[in-house]
């Protein structure tokens, strides 16, 4: 779970977390390190030591996440041997840096190589890699993958010794395609939300996904042991497992079917009843890195490429996104082009889109994509993995230009302006 992606700070996402009956999370802090480097991970730390609750934090492995994109900071192989002189920190995390660990990659190896060395696990994230490749990276200490979005994909994970995550989180959606793997294969997965954005984790957490385990008909032993006995085993979680002498963690339900929370306690603490937290809120302090400066509409303008004589249109290249899916698809498609420049197309649902630099000064990247709907105006936010810059989708340059400097103006958030929309932003306490 990426904390961050609730838009909460630590503390204040265990206070919702527990009314769900979750105790603990296993977390890979590189939202906010790829903003701040390792004082981001410290922060993450220091803001859960003041809740009952559990949080295993990561070293992320991959900060910078991608050399195609300007990151707030450098989590270098030094950093991650400091981190791991911290017991609070348990695992390497997510290693999306497959190419890297695939061909050899020097920095890759020797992170991997001190995660051994300190006895901590190695998350995955290897989204589509099969056959020998991805017995390459798991030949190479790659313990989880939490990526798989088709059944045989997981299959084949399965099959050369890694454990697979069941993902159902707010923007990536998996549990329908790989569910009916765990009568089988339940003791090698385990549940995850991934990324959780607060009007979905308001609603439920973990226990909707053993909710809707069992009302498949999966054997309900089976579904408790894949949602609160693997993690706790393979990552070494200091949360009770009911056994003599363990710390008291666990919850009352009203039944094993519908598993509505009655009471979630934490160490022997109670710390949530019948809907309502038991954890006081707390002072939240401000962290940031946000350098970006106001734009103007016509700093997203596109100039429409030149034809090629044999041509009788211009073609531009187009993301795809899918609801519910990380992946996308390109697609070349004929441009819309007005007074030479290229333009939103909303009848097709051709939209522009850009990404602007928090960090430094510079010009916006702008492209387009399809498949995202909106019929006017913009959105903007500063939630965007992994460098967390400020991405927008609009229908005209004027709407992306107010959304992105709403955004500016409140140093990170998200922001939505239209014709007859009121402007609104959502703020964090912290670098969103």
């Amino acid at each position: 779970m990426h904390v961050e992606s609730s838009l909460l700070v630590p503390a204040e996402f265990a206070r919702l977390a527990v009314v769900h009956g979750t105790v603990a999370t296993v977390s890979d802090p590189h939202e906010i390190g790829n903003v701040l480097g390792t004082a981001g991970v410290e922060y993450m730390l220091a803001s859960g030591r003041t809740v009952p609750f559990k949080f295993c934090f990561g070293a992320p492995s991959c900060v910078p996440a991608t050399s195609f994109e300007t990151a707030g900071a450098v989590i270098s192989v030094q950093d991650i041997e400091q981190l791991f002189q911290n017991p609070e920190i348990g695992y390497l995390a997510e290693m999306m840096n497959w190419p890297g660990v695939l061909h050899n990659d020097p920095d890759v190896a020797a992170k991997i190589g001190l995660a051994q060395r300190y006895g901590r696990p190695v998350d995955g994230h290897a989204p589509g890699l099969r056959g020998q490749d991805a017995q390459r990276y798991a030949a190479a200490g790659i313990s989880t993958d939490h990526e798989c979005f088709t059944a045989d994909e997981a299959r084949d994970k399965l099959a050369i010794g890694m454990k697979i995550l069941i993902r159902e989180g707010s923007a990536a959606r998996n549990f329908e395609a790989l569910i009916d793997l765990l009568p089988e294969h339940y003791e090698n997965m385990m549940f995850c939300s991934d990324d959780k954005h607060p009007d979905t984790l308001v609603l439920g957490h973990i226990n909707q996904l053993v909710q809707r385990a069992v009302a498949r008909g999966q054997d309900v032993l089976k579904v408790l042991r894949v949602a609160c006995l693997n993690p706790v085993l393979h990552y070494n979680l200091p949360v009770g497992l009911l056994r003599e002498g363990d710390p008291a963690d666990f919850i009352v339900v009203d039944d094993l079917a519908d598993f509505r929370v009655r009471q979630t306690y934490v160490g022997g603490k109670l710390v949530a009843e019948n809907g309502q937290t038991l954890i006081p809120a707390a002072p939240v302090s401000v962290v940031n890195n946000f350098h970006a400066q106001p734009f103007t509409s016509t700093d997203f303008q596109l100039s429409a490429p030149q034809k090629a004589p044999q041509t009788q249109s211009t073609e531009i290249r187009v993301i795809e996104c899918f609801d519910g899916q990380l992946i996308t698809a390109r697609h070349n498609l004929p441009a819309s082009v007005e007074n030479g420049l290229v333009v939103s197309d909303v009848a097709r649902d051709i939209l522009k889109l850009t990404v602007v630099n928090r960090y430094e000064a510079a010009p916006p990247a702008v492209a387009f994509i399809t498949g995202f709907g909106l019929k006017r105006g913009a959105l903007a936010s500063s939630v965007g993995h992994d460098s967390h810059n400020i991405t927008a989708v609009g229908t005209d340059d004027e709407s992306i230009a107010r959304a992105v400097n709403l955004v500016i103006e409140a140093k990170g958030g998200l922001a939505a302006v239209g014709a007859n929309l009121k402007r609104y932003y959502s703020l964090c306490p912290w670098p969103a």
